[in-house]
C-alpha cells in the first residue's frame, strides 16, 4: 500500500461514522413503506403533503381528524433542518406526485441542530425546494416559522425570535414576488409581547398542542382550497 493511498484510506475510515450518521439523520427510509403503501392517487382527491420537522411530525398524532382528510399526508421528521429536507425531498414529496406541498421549515436550523445557523443558506434551501416542486408540477404553500422564544435542547440560542422574524420576512417577500401562497402562522400564535409562542398553545414553547394545531389548520385550509382551484 503506497503512502498516499494509506492516507486516503485512513481518512475514509475516520469519516465513516459521520457519513453513517448523515445517512441515518436525513431519514431516507423513514417513510419508505408508508410511501409504497400509498398507491395511486384517488381520482378527484387532491394529494397534499405536509413537509417539515417535529412540528409536522407530531401533527397527525395531535390532530388525527385533520389527517383523516382524504389526500392529506404528513411527512415530517423530528429534529431535521432544511438541509436534511432537501436530501429526502425526492423520496417524500416528488415521487408521491402530490398536487400541493405545504413547507414548514426553519425551527431546527435556528436551533443549530446541524451546525451554525446561516440564514441565507436556509433561505436558499427553501427556494431550492420550491424550484424542485415547480419543476415537477407541484404547487407550493409556504408557511411561516412558528414563534420560538428559545429551545430547551440548546439554551445557548438567546436570539431565536429575532432570527425567526428575519427568516419569515425573507420568505414572505419571496413568496409574494414568486406568486406562492404564504400562510402566516407566526402572527396568529405569537405572544402579546412578541417574545414567544402563546403559552396556551404549547407545552414547551416550540411544539404546538391541539389548540395550536387548530389555529394552524384554520389558516392553511382556506389556502389549500384556493390553491386546488
Amino acid at each position: 500500500m503506497n503512502k498516499t493511498f494509506a492516507i486516503v484510506f485512513a481518512l475514509l475510515l475516520a469519516c465513516a461514522p459521520a457519513f453513517a450518521q448523515l445517512n441515518d439523520s436525513f431519514g431516507k427510509n423513514r417513510y419508505e413503506q408508508d410511501n409504497a403503501n400509498l398507491g395511486p392517487r384517488e381520482a378527484g382527491v387532491p394529494r397534499v403533503i405536509f413537509y417539515g420537522d417535529s412540528i409536522t411530525d407530531g401533527w397527525p398524532g395531535k390532530s388525527p381528524d385533520f389527517f383523516a382528510t382524504p389526500g392529506f399526508i404528513g411527512r415530517g421528521i423530528s429534529g431535521q433542518t432544511s438541509y436534511q429536507f432537501l436530501l429526502r425531498f425526492r423520496n417524500d414529496v416528488v415521487e408521491l406526485e402530490p398536487d400541493i406541498v405545504v413547507l414548514n421549515y426553519g425551527t431546527n436550523d435556528i436551533a443549530e441542530n446541524t451546525g451554525a445557523y446561516d440564514e441565507e443558506q436556509t433561505f436558499r434551501n427553501v427556494k431550492t425546494m420550491c424550484d424542485i416542486a415547480k419543476a415537477n408540477g407541484i404547487r407550493v404553500i409556504l408557511a411561516s416559522t412558528l414563534p420560538h422564544g428559545g429551545f430547551g435542547w440548546n439554551p445557548k440560542i438567546t436570539d431565536a425570535m429575532a432570527k425567526v422574524c428575519s427568516l419569515n420576512a425573507l420568505v414572505k417577500a419571496y413568496a409574494e414576488e414568486s406568486g406562492i401562497p404564504y400562510v402566516d402562522w407566526f402572527s396568529a400564535m405569537v405572544s402579546s409581547d412578541g417574545s414567544r409562542m402563546r403559552e396556551e398553545l404549547s407545552g414547551d414553547g416550540v411544539h404546538p398542542n391541539p389548540d395550536g394545531y387548530a389555529i394552524m389548520e384554520s389558516l392553511v385550509l382556506p389556502v389549500i382550497r384556493e390553491t386546488v382551484k
